[in-house]
């Protein structure tokens, strides 16, 4: 690993790194490793110049190393950082394997038949990462797992949405196929981009899953774990602007080019610090 966590962070351009700015240093660096295990572990699924062989024994090879980090033995130095980290945070080891499994069902398959199978790959690619990421924020309320698996849903939901064009051109259709049939949308027309109103009546349906659960973890997140979790409401809010994006573009992803600005994540960053850090402290 030449990059270091913040790095490979910063590099991402993620809204992530915006958000982790304002944390206290020790938290930040620790957010900082468990965000670059993620990109890298994402890395190893997406490398274009690699095989399907080589990504499963590249992913295999990455959990082994991730197992010799828990005893600062891994060849890598990213992972023996990130063993140190869980240590320092108590962070559960489940989430971690969770996620490698996620990423493994990429390489396994690259269409999902009902929301029930596209609901357990969010949990394991994005759910998995606010499990982690609350352990190193601080929480008071077990109902904080909740907020933080309701999320993760909402995430992926909503990169699923924003990328479809993407996915397409690279041969992969996350949106269920029985909402596809459901709305008389056939795989075709997803790949030929026929933006009709058959399409706009299924971007809207996915939408409103998305936002429900975005509301339910509006309702899960208690008051007295706000403050700690200032950068994870900043995401929120992120993904949120991001989400209406794509409403206020009445669906068109696949002429529109859906993203929040640097100003606007920094601007909403500042915001969920001042309104979090300050007001309910």
């Amino acid at each position: 690993m030449i990059n270091t966590a913040k790095q490979i962070t910063k590099k991402s351009n993620s809204s992530f790194y915006y958000a982790f700015k304002l944390l206290p240093q020790e938290k930040r660096d620790a957010m900082n490793t468990v965000y670059a295990f993620c990109r890298e572990t994402d890395d190893i699924v997406d490398d274009v110049g690699s095989s399907l062989d080589v990504k499963h024994e590249k992913l295999r090879k990455w959990r082994i190393e991730f197992e010799k980090a828990f005893r600062g033995h891994s060849e890598y130095s990213l992972l023996n950082k990130l063993g140190t980290t869980i240590s320092r945070f108590n962070i559960p080891l489940d989430p971690f394997f969770e996620l490698i499994r996620g990423m493994d069902m990429d390489l396994q398959k690259n269409r999902y038949l009902t929301f029930d199978d596209l609901s357990l790959y969010c949990y394991r690619v994005a759910s998995t990462v606010g499990l982690m990421c609350i352990e190193i924020f601080g929480y008071k309320h077990k109902s904080t797992k909740e907020y933080a698996i309701n999320l993760g849903i909402a995430f992926q939901l909503t990169n699923i949405l924003r990328d479809i064009k993407k996915d397409a051109e690279e041969g992969r259709i996350y949106l269920p196929q029985e909402d596809l049939a459901q709305f008389n949308y056939p795989e075709k027309a997803l790949m030929d981009k026929t933006y009709n109103a058959n399409f706009q009546e299924l971007m809207k349906y996915e939408t409103q899953r998305a936002q429900h659960y975005f509301d339910k973890a509006n309702q899960i997140l208690q008051l007295e774990d706000k403050p700690s979790l200032f950068a994870a409401r900043a995401m929120q809010h992120i993904y949120s602007r991001m989400l209406n994006k794509i409403v206020t573009a009445d669906y068109n992803v696949y002429e529109n080019n859906i993203s929040v600005s640097f100003f606007e994540k920094l601007g909403i960053s500042i915001g969920a610090w001042a309104k979090y850090s300050l007001v309910y402290t």
